[in-house]
């Protein structure tokens, strides 16, 4: 029974935890994290449920038939008298390029808990707001209504808004108020689009009843009236540009904002230095994939003419996120903030690798989305464990911890070769890929020049420059603390610790070593995703 409704266990079972936590006293502190880690833990097994259930050898047809695990449900039904008929409904399902990433979402959600398992400060209103998140996650990645999407990633907003405001640093008030006014502007910019395309899309039945409809997928099929705002063709323009273009561009600015890309980047750093680890893990390896999946689901399947003709401009913001990222990563003191630059610079390999609308681009973009959600976590995770014993995060105040936390400086060693792209690792696949992709557009389909895919594998060398010369800093030659009375608290990593770590780890060589396990299940999804952009983009711009 479960498995029918499969996506909805999913998303409201956090909820439904988030309720019963509402009703346990404030001091029973340990009952209310049992009760959030047993919720995720249901959360990763139907993951895994819905990834072994995945059938990823059906090539979709079209959109109509392209989604598994469908559930849909009228929610609101309104009749507008001459506007027409208005219809919302919950409608979720999951693809090759969805189901990774919801996957991906219920792990990162259960190590999330084990790492808040030291919180004792408001305990109750922590993991309330963490369940909420994590259901709102889930729902984004699952959401096939645009309506429904919308109410989702507005529903991210608000918990970690308070994770960060609450249980953040010291600078934790600019920090996440900075966050929510960025994040609220790239969802106004969400929200106009969405609004269009909702007074675009729809059908007439035989009476000539007007019915306009959120539904993603009659978007990416282009069931589009006659002469409206955003259909293909359409004269309406504002600015001198067509409305259809400038709404692209308002999707690429409310998405690349949550990415993030360069320049809309900014609110990162101060996000992730300020947010308690487990809030940076989710940050950095669930939050910005909801960035990149609006770009696959939504900017460049309804839109994709125009995604064909701005493929240059975005191969290229790409490009400068990499690079750009890359230099700020190697300036930094703070550890925490070297990783969310670094972070930049490996979500602008998912912009080129998306620009490029080649099998290998797409597939090599979805791959980094979700082996850099593994990669940051864990970096995320290896800095807590430095940050729990010294309050401290600066390079320059530790050296020789290798001789001191040998098992500690073995994951260190993993996570950074792996985000740099050493081979047989997973950040080496789909950094690979995407630059295969990006390389070999030119001659595939003469999207952009060969040259921006070129100058994009600085990014690797950069990477490996900041990463190395931060090994040698902190964790080679001889050993030394800035406070003499951090020596005793620099004990190896504890069990807890591993078992946040472990797992991790293990994905990360396993990924880096069998590709398949994912690229397989996603490879039929990808390649409709491409041929559909293509052909139905070229169908648009003859018109």
């Amino acid at each position: 029974m479960m498995t029918n409704y499969l996506l909805s266990w999913l998303i409201f079972l956090p909820f439904g935890a988030a309720l019963v936590i509402g009703l346990i006293p404030d001091k029973q502190k340990f009952l209310i994290k049992s009760v959030a880690l047993a919720a995720t833990i249901c959360q990763l097994i139907m993951g895994g449920l819905l990834f072994v259930g995945f059938n990823g050898g059906v090539k979709p047809e079209s959109w109509a038939t392209a989604f598994q695990f469908v559930e849909h449900l009228d929610w609101i039904s309104l009749q507008l008298g001459d506007f027409g008929k208005l219809q919302v409904a919950y409608f979720v399902g999951v693809d090759g390029i969805s189901m990774p990433l919801i996957v991906l979402s219920a792990l990162l959600l259960v190590i999330g808990v084990i790492s808040s398992w030291t919180v004792q400060h408001k305990v109750k209103g922590y993991f309330i707001l963490y369940l909420i998140l994590s259901g709102s996650l889930i729902g984004c990645f699952a959401a096939l209504d645009f309506f429904l999407f919308y109410v989702f990633f507005e529903f991210m907003l608000l918990p970690m808004f308070f994770l960060i405001g609450i249980w953040g640093g010291p600078r934790r008030s600019y920090a996440s108020i900075k966050f929510f006014l960025y994040t609220l502007l790239g969802s106004l910019f969400i929200l106009i689009v969405m609004i269009g395309l909702y007074l675009s899309v729809g059908t007439v039945d035989q009476f000539g009843v007007q019915t306009n409809t959120f539904s993603l997928v009659d978007m990416m099929s282009g069931h589009y009236l006659s002469d409206t705002v955003l259909a293909p063709g359409s004269e309406y323009t504002m600015w001198g540009q067509s409305l259809r273009y400038l709404a692209f561009v308002f999707l690429l600015i409310g998405f690349a904002i949550k990415l993030p890309a360069v320049p809309f980047h900014t609110w990162l750093p101060d996000a992730h230095v300020e947010a308690p680890t487990a809030i940076s893990v989710l940050l950095a390896g669930v939050l910005l994939k909801v960035g990149g999946y609006g770009l696959f689901r939504i900017c460049y399947a309804i839109f994709p003419d125009i995604a064909i003709t701005m493929a240059e401009p975005i191969a290229i913001l790409g490009t400068v996120s990499i690079i750009y990222g890359g230099m700020v990563a190697m300036a930094q003191n703070d550890v925490k903030k070297l990783i969310a630059y670094s972070s930049v610079s490996h979500m602008g390999f998912v912009l080129l690798g998306l620009a490029a609308i080649t099998a290998e681009g797409v597939a090599g973009s979805l791959f980094q989305m979700v082996s850099h959600g593994f990669i940051s976590g864990a970096l995320f995770l290896i800095v807590g464990v430095v940050y729990d014993r010294t309050h401290d995060r600066q390079i320059e105040n530790l050296s020789g911890l290798a001789s001191k936390m040998p098992r500690y400086t073995f994951f260190v060693v993993l996570f950074f070769f792996a985000s740099l792209g050493l081979p047989g690792l997973s950040g080496f696949v789909g950094e690979v890929l995407v630059l295969m992709g990006a390389i070999g557009a030119e001659s595939i389909n003469g999207l952009f020049p060969r040259w921006i895919g070129m100058v994009a594998v600085l990014g690797i060398i950069i990477s490996a420059g900041y990463y190395l010369w931060t090994l040698q800093r902190m964790f080679f030659g001889k050993y030394w603390t800035r406070e003499a009375d951090w020596d005793a608290r620099m004990v190896d990593i504890t069990a807890r610790e591993w078992v946040m770590l472990l797992p991790l780890a293990i994905l990360v060589v396993l990924f880096g070593v069998f590709p398949s396990i994912m690229l397989d299940p996603i490879d039929n999804s990808v390649r409709f995703f491409v041929e559909s952009i293509l052909e139905q983009g070229q169908m648009y711009l003859s018109k």
